[in-house]
């Protein structure tokens, strides 16, 4: 088995299960057994739709900033913080003036997110 499956690089946009979640959102997939990471790229004030799901999902920007809405409140989130969102919690996220990059982290992973596609489910 060669260790290449194992190796990636966040700035390779051809590696990963692309998956749009609405315009201006655009994610880089990776799937393991326990856990998933998503690399979401947010054009600048652009919108997710608020939605939940039953898996645990921590977030971490990278890069700009925005405004994370969990559970009906709104916290101004930049590069450098992160969060931890439990199932079953409506969430959502803006992206501010610069745009944001973000990580996602799904425990257990997403079962809908195994093949492209598009949405949030």
């Amino acid at each position: 088995m060669s260790q290449d499956q194992y190796f990636f690089n966040l700035d390779n946009p051809d590696i990963g299960i692309a998956r749009e979640r609405v315009p201006g959102i655009n994610t880089r997939i990776f799937a393991g057994d326990q856990a998933m990471l998503s690399f979401v790229s947010f054009k600048p004030h652009s919108e997710g739709s608020s939605h939940s799901h039953a898996e645990e999902q921590w977030g971490v920007v990278l890069e700009g900033s925005g405004t994370r809405i969990q559970n009906g409140e709104s916290f101004a989130v930049k590069a450098g913080d992160f969060w931890v969102t439990p199932g079953g919690v409506e969430h959502s996220f803006i992206a501010g003036p610069d745009g944001a990059k973000l990580i996602d982290i799904f425990a257990p992973p997403r079962e809908a997110y195994r093949t492209s596609g598009a949405g949030y489910s």
